[in-house]
């Protein structure tokens, strides 16, 4: 499989979000119509996207869209928390 998703220029956000795969599958195909995708390749993405176990449906939903790994909100989390060389270890748990 391409390195390159077959539609880059729609993007799906899969972290922070309903990981069932109903939902992603949904997720998936709504973007895809809103980005003007034929309903065509929709329904072959359904088709390849439901043929398989969650795994596969993860890695068709990379192979045809571009997917947000990272969660918005989450984004600099770690670079804002101030690990100083001080702190001992039972302060950390």
């Amino acid at each position: 499989m391409s390195s390159q998703p077959k539609y880059p220029q729609v993007h799906v956000q899969l972290v922070g979000e309903d990981g069932n795969a109903v939902a992603i599958i949904a997720r998936v195909r709504r973007a895809m119509r809103n980005a003007n995708i034929p309903q065509e390749e929709i329904s072959q993405f359904t088709e390849e996207a439901t043929s398989g176990d969650y795994n596969h449906l993860l890695q068709t939903v990379m192979g045809w869209v571009s997917v947000d790994l990272e969660d918005e909100e989450d984004e600099g989390y770690w670079n804002e928390i101030d690990f100083d060389e001080e702190d001992d270890e039972d302060t950390l748990y």
